[in-house]
């Protein structure tokens, strides 16, 4: 598959993708005779392992260290496990924080709805 083709599949650009695998965050991809790289649906599952990533908000920087880890092979099994443990956990704080300012939200979205119908009760007593 072309970079044109996996750029349209994940919805990256090409850029991205030739930036991802230049900083290792994907194995390196094979050329064709040409050139021009030539993804398979395995080079398109480490992609979406990274979107998914991304997505959740961990950094480039994390991910290039677990490619790093896995690169390495089984020995590093452990020290994979707990990088991705860290961020699980972070991630579980930002749905907090997430959910907390939701909450927060709502309730003054309905103070201020509660404080819009008292306006308009005054303004019709006002009219009267």
């Amino acid at each position: 598959m072309t970079i044109a083709e996996a750029s349209k599949k994940l919805n990256l650009s090409a850029y991205t993708l030739r930036y991802y695998e230049k900083i290792g965050l994907i194995p390196e991809v094979s050329r064709t005779k040409s050139g021009i790289r030539d993804y398979t649906e395995k080079d398109l599952e480490h992609l979406q392992s990274v979107i998914c990533f991304r997505n959740a908000g961990v950094s480039i920087e994390t991910l290039i260290e677990y490619m790093k880890l896995y690169k390495k092979g089984n020995s590093t099994m452990e020290a994979r496990k707990q990088l991705l443990i860290s961020q699980k956990e972070a991630i579980k704080k930002r749905l907090e924080d997430i959910q907390n300012t939701y909450e927060t939200l709502s309730l003054k979205i309905d103070n201020h709805e509660k404080l819009l119908v008292e306006r308009e009760k005054e303004l019709l007593k006002k009219n009267k």
